[in-house]
């Protein structure tokens, strides 16, 4: 699953549910490389190029950024909010994928700049024809900015 292109990052706490967006990225032949944030503190460290992330080799900027929005400590619209805020990162598109059906959400996400929103509580084929038609459209169809620019 590994290339040469951007990673797609996943920011989930659940493992069960990781597995199952995995899962369905890999039944989409999705080939992108994966970068897992399993809160939100990591997937801003991890952006921000600070922390454990400060000297990483091999920091990658994503191409997709794949976003729970009920995570522990920084939560997903902090998330969110902080990405489309900077200008280096504000051009990566960011999917949330989330259990909540809420109109405040889904509203919210959008006005911060979210590209799209995904319910997680739908059938596992719907998920897996969801993700194939996210990354057809984010990765055949549209071209994504380049670069890994400093954040």
């Amino acid at each position: 699953m590994k290339t040469k292109t951007a990673p797609i990052m996943i920011v989930e706490d659940s493992p069960e549910d990781y597995t199952i967006v995995l899962r369905a990225l890999k039944k989409a032949h999705v080939s992108q490389a994966i970068v897992r944030c399993q809160d939100g503190d990591e997937a801003l460290d991890y952006l921000l190029r600070r922390g454990a992330f400060a000297e990483a080799d091999g920091w990658r900027r994503p191409a997709l950024i794949l976003l729970d929005l009920n995570l522990p400590g920084t939560s997903g619209v902090e998330v969110l909010a902080a990405v489309k805020a900077d200008a280096g990162l504000r051009s990566i598109p960011v999917v949330v994928l989330s259990n909540s059906q809420a109109a405040e959400d889904v509203n919210r996400c959008y006005t911060l700049g979210a590209a799209g929103y995904i319910r997680k509580q739908i059938q596992l084929k719907q998920l897996e024809e969801s993700i194939r038609g996210l990354s057809r459209y984010w990765f055949e169809i549209v071209q994504l900015p380049k670069g890994d620019p400093a954040p």
